[in-house]
C-alpha cells in the first residue's frame, strides 16, 4: 500500500482551483509530525501558507515558477534548533526536514493530493515574505493541492535497481 502512494507521487505543476480541506491538510501535517528525526529532536518548523496574496508574492521568491501561484497550499520547512550530529560530521536538521516533508508528500499522494518540491528559491526573500527569523533558515518548500488532471502526467524514468544498489560492499 505504501508503494502505491510512492508510485502515484510525482511533481505536480498544474493544480485545480480547489482548496485543500482542513482535515486533509491536518493529515498531511500529522504525517510530517510523525516522521523520524535524529534523537527525536524534530529540529524544524513548518510554515503553512494558504493566503492567495502571499502565495502570489512567493512566485518571485521561487525563481518565477508560475505554477506555484496555482497551488492552494505551500509548506515551508525551516530549521528550528540544532539537529543530531550525523556521522559526527554535520547537523542533521536538513535530513530531518526532508524526511518530514517526504512523509507529507506520501500522505498527500495517498489521499489524491499532489505535491512538488521547490528547490529553486531565494531563502532571504522567502524569510522576508513569511516573517521567518534569520536563525531559522528555509530548507525546503513544498507546493500542495489537487492535481489538474487535464495536464497528463508522464512518469519519469528511474534507473534500474542494479545501478543503485550494491550488496555487502560498494562497487562502481
Amino acid at each position: 500500500m505504501i508503494l502505491d502512494a510512492i508510485a502515484k507521487r510525482y511533481s505536480v505543476r498544474h493544480y485545480q482551483d480547489r482548496p485543500v480541506e482542513d482535515d486533509k491538510l491536518a493529515e498531511v501535517l500529522e504525517a510530517a509530525r510523525l516522521a523520524p528525526s535524529g534523537s527525536n529532536l524534530q529540529p524544524w518548523k513548518l510554515v503553512v501558507v494558504r493566503d492567495r496574496a502571499t502565495i502570489r508574492a512567493m512566485v518571485h521568491a521561487v525563481g518565477g515558477q508560475q505554477f506555484v501561484e496555482q497551488a492552494p497550499v505551500l509548506l515551508v520547512g525551516c530549521k528550528n534548533g540544532k539537529g543530531y550530529n550525523v556521522g559526527h560530521r554535520y547537523d542533521g536538521e536538513i535530513i530531518d526536514i526532508a524526511i518530514a516533508l517526504d512523509h507529507a508528500t506520501l500522505q498527500a499522494a495517498s489521499m489524491g493530493l499532489g505535491t512538488c518540491w521547490l528547490g529553486n528559491y531565494d531563502g532571504n526573500e522567502v524569510r522576508a515574505i513569511l516573517n521567518i527569523p534569520s536563525e531559522n533558515p528555509v530548507v525546503a518548500i513544498l507546493a500542495l493541492g489537487y492535481p489538474d488532471e487535464t495536464h497528463p502526467h508522464r512518469p519519469r524514468p528511474r534507473k534500474p535497481l542494479s545501478e543503485l544498489v550494491c550488496w555487502e560492499k560498494f562497487t562502481g
